[in-house]
């Protein structure tokens, strides 16, 4: 059959005469639309999925790149800044190597205890005690409380707790509590916790 004798049969086909069951006994000219429509959606369904799969492994690339740039960036300032750098960390090490100076050793207590001892009476202060309590281990540091408990005017007592500043190793002060004196009015009681702290070394209890 002629070209132009299958176009009149497709003019003149209704097309709820067609069965789905049925298509090999379609006409061809039918069978030839229905292939090209099906190659045509199977191309386009095709070229979608590659595209997306290209703009996927774009869009990674991109990511990648990004973040290389950045870690370029980074390493980049890191080594136009190296001296800068060691200058800073020789100098936190001689600051670092100063702080631990001012941390007594297990040997130094004792003279601590007589050093915060003497500040006491030299501000005209009666030391009613003064006691060495458990060692507090630390992350990096061993804390050693000791209590104080002192007797004195409301100035004595100002220039003490001034006094315990200047001391040559670190002590903080805490736990502060004042109270007259039931024998001496004008007196006043004080008891405090001082602390002072000693690096910790391997050898040291967890």
């Amino acid at each position: 059959m002629s070209l132009l004798g299958h176009l009149r049969a497709l003019n003149e086909l209704d097309l709820a005469d067609l069965d789905l069951d049925n298509v090999g006994n379609w006409p061809l000219a039918l069978k030839a639309i229905l292939l090209g429509v099906l190659y045509s959606l199977i191309l386009v369904a095709g070229f979608y999925f590659h595209v997306q799969a290209l703009q996927q492994r774009l869009a990674n690339t991109e990511q990648q790149e990004e973040t290389l740039r950045q870690e370029f960036e980074q390493k980049a300032f890191e080594a136009a800044n190296l001296d800068i750098y060691r200058a800073q960390l020789t100098e936190m090490a001689l600051r670092f190597g100063e702080l631990v100076a001012q941390l007594p050793s297990q040997t130094e207590v004792p003279s601590l205890l007589e050093d915060i001892t003497g500040k006491g009476k030299l501000n005209g202060l009666r030391i009613k005690r003064i006691d060495l309590l458990e060692e507090q281990t630390q992350t990096f540091f061993v804390e050693l409380p000791i209590a104080i408990e002192a007797a004195g005017s409301y100035h004595d007592l100002g220039a003490f707790i001034s006094g315990m500043a200047s001391l040559p190793r670190i002590v903080t002060l805490h736990d502060f509590k004042v109270s007259v004196d039931t024998k001496t009015p004008s007196m006043l009681e004080m008891s405090l916790l001082a602390k002072t702290y000693r690096y910790r070394e391997s050898g040291d209890d967890t």
